[in-house]
């Protein structure tokens, strides 16, 4: 049989952490961004995104774009901590 102070517990409970926090799923949507921007910018370059490998012999617009996407994506490190409530 379940103790009558459980429910009291799960009332408090319910009623203290009924905030919501949505900071990972606007990092998630910030990341996505920069994915969608880092491919447009290998597409203008006329690259195809993902068959480039780092290095000396990569085109110096693929680092560009590479600088370029991690910088967007160290913008959005913010956004896990961010309560929405």
């Amino acid at each position: 049989m379940i103790p009558k102070y459980f429910f009291i517990v799960f009332l408090v409970f319910f009623c203290v952490f009924q905030q919501t926090v949505a900071g990972p799923i606007a990092y998630a949507v910030c990341q996505t961004a920069c994915n969608l921007k880092w491919a447009s910018c290998y597409l203008s370059a006329g690259l195809v995104a993902g068959t480039v490998t780092g290095g000396l012999c990569a085109p110096f617009a693929a680092l560009a774009c590479n600088a370029a996407q991690g910088v967007c994506m160290a913008a959005c490190a913010g956004l896990l901590v961010a309560p929405t409530p």
